[in-house]
């Protein structure tokens, strides 16, 4: 596997690819890799002959007081990782190679609505780093297919939503979420949590686990979401949000809505957790 740094290096091994006529995937990452990156690269192999994984902690998707200095940075064990599961290339740029103009002077790309409900209400301007690096990204790149996991649910639709406006040629493919045995997801946030935090946190997902069988029964969704918030205080959480909401659109659900999807975000210490259950309705 190569490791490349610098974007005219990654344009000519790119641009003998498709030369090849060979379909490209790309896996954004912000590094710290654990099984849920490692599967996404792995699925990206069933959709392309050539795998790029990028790894970038991006600065732009950072609030104020936010663990941008902490986050963790792995780039030596993780380019063992992507090598152990035959990864093609590793794109691990510098910030100057990703905004060579600093980040005051760069464009942003938003999309309005969808990035200031949620997570986006709790983290103002997230998702428009999110965005701005994920699009610059893809024009890096130009893959034919960016693969990205679905516990970041709301990303995962605003990334479409952006892909889609912009008339982005690629498809944009969501891999489920990746659990340990007790249903916590795989986060690399996972690792800021204490002995006994990891012992509580568990209770995210077992929360909305019973949101959904709620939800199945047909009880209201107004008093499945108390019930849930109410579950996680009980458990040593302190939650963000519960929310059951449209699987397509992330709009609040009705009674009349039958594919939904109930998102919470939590903070377990200094640790912010987010995961999310689809449910169908009959």
């Amino acid at each position: 596997m190569e490791r490349i740094e610098q974007l005219a290096a990654l344009r000519g091994q790119l641009a003998q690819w498709r030369a090849a006529g060979e379909r490209i995937a790309l896996v954004p990452t912000m590094g710290n890799l654990h099984q849920g990156h490692l599967t996404l690269a792995q699925e990206a192999r069933r959709h392309a002959g050539r795998v790029v994984v990028s790894i970038f902690v991006n600065p732009l998707q950072f609030g104020a007081g936010e663990d941008l200095d902490a986050y963790p940075r792995t780039l030596e064990r993780d380019q063992r990782l992507l090598e152990d599961i035959g990864c093609d290339l590793l794109f691990a740029p510098q910030t100057t190679v990703i905004y060579p103009h600093g980040q005051r002077e760069q464009t942003r790309v938003e999309v309005p609505g969808l990035s200031e409900i949620l997570c986006g209400a709790s983290r103002p301007g997230h998702f428009v780093g999110v965005t701005t690096v994920v699009c610059k990204l893809l024009n890096m790149v130009q893959p034919d297919v960016a693969l990205f996991g679905e516990k970041d649910f709301q990303q995962l639709l605003v990334i479409r939503r952006m892909a889609e406006d912009l008339n982005l040629p690629l498809d944009i493919i969501g891999v489920p979420t990746v659990r340990e045995p007790d249903g916590l997801a795989l986060s690399s946030r996972n690792g800021y949590l204490t002995a006994e935090e990891r012992q509580r946190a568990p209770a995210l997902y077992r929360t909305l686990t019973e949101a959904g069988r709620r939800l199945s029964l047909g009880k209201a969704i107004d008093a499945v979401e108390q019930t849930a918030l109410m579950s996680l205080r009980d458990a040593g959480l302190q939650p963000d949000y519960v929310s059951v909401r449209t699987a397509i659109d992330l709009m609040p659900a009705t009674h009349e809505d039958n594919d939904l999807v109930v998102l919470a975000a939590a903070f377990l210490g200094r640790t912010r957790l987010i995961d999310n259950l689809r449910v169908m309705q009959a």
